[in-house]
């Protein structure tokens, strides 16, 4: 028989890989996320890290901790990140840690929307924009669409996704299709984890409301540890380093600062 080991410093170190921001308020968003995340599992070891622009840097970070790491992207879709910025700094710097799968889409994330929605003033006539970053690849833009689909479910009313930067349609274009329509006002749904220069973009979007970004929601704790978890518990739902730069064919996708 198998028991579970209670949670503590043996069982090494959680890193949470955020991409950087040059918003303070941005910053001290994810330093409460990360305090969510501590407090959800007491005596383990979880660091903030940034990949650029915020200090601490996880390449300065990642080689001292004790091991083993695990690494969660703090990023809401695929894309140049995960697949390629953030492996070639674990790998060039601890080799031996995981990394998960980023964190969307997830019912979780979905949960946490609804929530950023409910506060902002969501009436039951409104028409709902998901509103991301962006990205050239593909298939992070897919990840958005799929929470876009997913938010739909749970809001009862079609969703469009839009981006920011890098897909289509922009922004502006998703809020003009919800404006032909009948709805007497267009919510933007930030779907972004902290503030910076990406939601501002939204406010300044023209949107009847825009939602507060994701932020240190209970939800997005839960979901970092559940990334965590479905990475140690089984090699389909992570991947290491050496298998992450192996898989990764064709020519990569330009990077996208998510903050």
């Amino acid at each position: 028989m198998t028991f579970a080991r209670p949670y503590g410093r043996s069982q090494g170190t959680l890193v949470i890989a955020a991409h950087g921001t040059r918003s303070a308020a941005g910053e001290r968003t994810l330093a409460r996320l990360a305090d969510a995340v501590r407090h959800l599992r007491e005596g383990r070891r979880v660091e903030l890290a940034y990949l650029e622009i915020s200090q601490p840097l996880l390449a300065d970070v990642l080689p001292d901790l004790p091991g083993p790491v695990t690494v969660v992207p703090l990023l809401l879709a695929g894309g140049y990140h995960v697949h390629i910025d953030l492996p070639n700094v674990v790998a060039a710097t601890r080799p031996d840690a995981t990394v998960t799968a980023p964190l969307g889409p997830h019912p979780l994330l979905t949960r946490a929307l609804v929530r950023r929605l409910t506060r902002a003033g969501l009436r039951a006539t409104d028409a709902v924009v998901l509103a991301a970053a962006g990205s050239s690849d593909p298939a992070a833009l897919s990840d958005v669409r799929s929470t876009a689909r997913l938010l739909a479910v749970r809001l009862s009313r079609p969703v469009t996704a839009a981006f920011a930067a890098g897909g289509s349609p922009a922004v502006n274009e998703g809020l003009d299709r919800m404006r032909r329509g009948p709805a007497p006002r267009v919510v933007l749904a930030s779907y972004l984890i902290a503030p910076g220069f990406f939601h501002d973009k939204l406010v300044s979007a023209g949107a009847d409301v825009v939602t507060e970004p994701i932020g240190a929601d209970p939800d997005l704790a839960a979901l970092v540890w559940a990334r965590h978890d479905q990475a140690a518990g089984s090699s389909l739902s992570s991947f290491t380093i050496s298998s992450a730069l192996a898989s990764r064919e064709g020519p990569a996708s330009a990077p996208t600062n998510i903050s």
